[in-house]
């Protein structure tokens, strides 16, 4: 989902549209530009997008804590990383954040605590996980959840650049024995107030960037989730319920969504996850790295992960990769706003 951060640039507004106006036509190539030699089309899009996104209100509430802390073993320590989509913001109940979602999904699938500690910032672009992974590595974490890329596309971060830092990141975590779940760039053309064409050149480079942020995760030994326009057609359908007060990032339902893509992967890394694979996922079979990063990215849910074929990590395309695509559960109603209203519920996390 990390369409959210997006929002909260350094600069004013205005400069936020156009980065992505920018981007787009710099890094898609003729298409792009012949759209704005035939009258600044991107850039009028830009500036409707800047008059219909508003600026952020108050930041998200925090999330850490201990989750299941009657429940009996030590407790599992979890860092949440990356940009307002990992922090939540657009939610007002620390119980609808992601990182409180998945913290208490997590324990109650294992019959364990969960210890949340949530270093995301709000804005945050791949470039800032540095410092994010430094603080995390001093809570000993057992598994690490990042979610970024979308600040990088509306800042024309040049996608090696963005994902070289990723790389860094995911590498010092595994270094720690950190197990580590990224979702990868959300599709920017899934969001109302960007509308054709600059829709479809956004969605392009995002799809671009959350393949490359594959490739470089499952080589660096983690784990990825495409989040791509998970929400698309209910966000077409339902923008009301959908997006938050700002039309820009997920409500609390939208966020539940993601939490629920997110969980399976996140029991399977600390090697719970076995029992529940064979009912609720859809085995997509091996492919090579690259093959399987692009198809994650066109498809919403998709798991990555290593793999082996005889025994060997590579074949004559480069690294072997296994693809699922998880059930995902279903979304409980949306709670009222009201002083006792609970977190929305997940089947599975709840």
């Amino acid at each position: 989902m990390g369409v959210a951060g997006s929002v909260v640039p350094a600069g004013p507004r205005w400069r936020t549209v156009r980065r992505v106006a920018r981007m787009v036509a710099f890094g898609t190539g003729a298409t792009a530009a012949a759209a704005v030699a035939t009258g600044g089309v991107l850039i009028g899009q830009a500036r409707q997008a800047r008059r219909t996104i508003p600026m952020a209100e108050a930041p998200p509430p925090r999330c850490d804590g201990v989750y299941g802390a009657k429940l009996p073993g030590p407790a599992i320590t979890m860092v949440i990383l990356g940009d307002s989509s990992a922090a939540g913001y657009g939610v007002h109940r620390r119980r609808e954040t992601p990182g409180s979602l998945l913290a208490t999904g997590l324990s109650r699938r294992l019959q364990r605590p969960v210890r949340l500690h949530r270093f995301a910032v709000v804005g945050a672009l791949s470039a800032g996980l540095r410092h994010q992974v430094e603080a995390a590595l001093e809570c000993h974490p057992d598994i690490a959840v990042i979610l970024v890329g979308g600040n990088d596309v509306t800042n024309r971060t040049p996608p090696a650049l963005a994902v070289r830092y990723l790389v860094e990141a995911v590498t010092a975590l595994r270094a720690a024995g950190c197990e580590v779940v990224v979702g990868t760039c959300p599709d920017l053309g899934a969001i109302r107030p960007i509308q054709p064409p600059l829709r479809w050149l956004a969605r392009r480079w995002s799809r671009q960037l959350a393949a490359a942020q594959t490739v470089a995760v499952v080589e660096a030994g983690g784990w990825t989730v495409s989040l791509g326009d998970l929400l698309g057609p209910r966000f077409a359908a339902e923008p009301g319920r959908m997006f938050a007060w700002d039309r820009f990032h997920p409500s609390a339902e939208g966020y539940a969504v993601a939490a629920a893509a997110l969980l399976p992967t996140l029991l399977s890394a600390l090697g719970a996850g076995q029992e529940r694979r064979a009912a609720l996922t859809r085995v997509e079979g091996v492919r090579s790295l690259p093959e399987a990063a692009q198809e994650a990215a066109r498809h919403a849910g998709t798991e990555v992960s290593g793999a082996q074929v005889r025994g060997r990590d590579r074949g004559p395309a480069g690294r072997w990769a296994q693809l699922r695509r998880r059930a995902f559960f279903g979304v409980g109603a949306v709670p009222q706003p009201g002083p006792a209203a609970d977190a929305p519920t997940v089947e599975g996390l709840a």
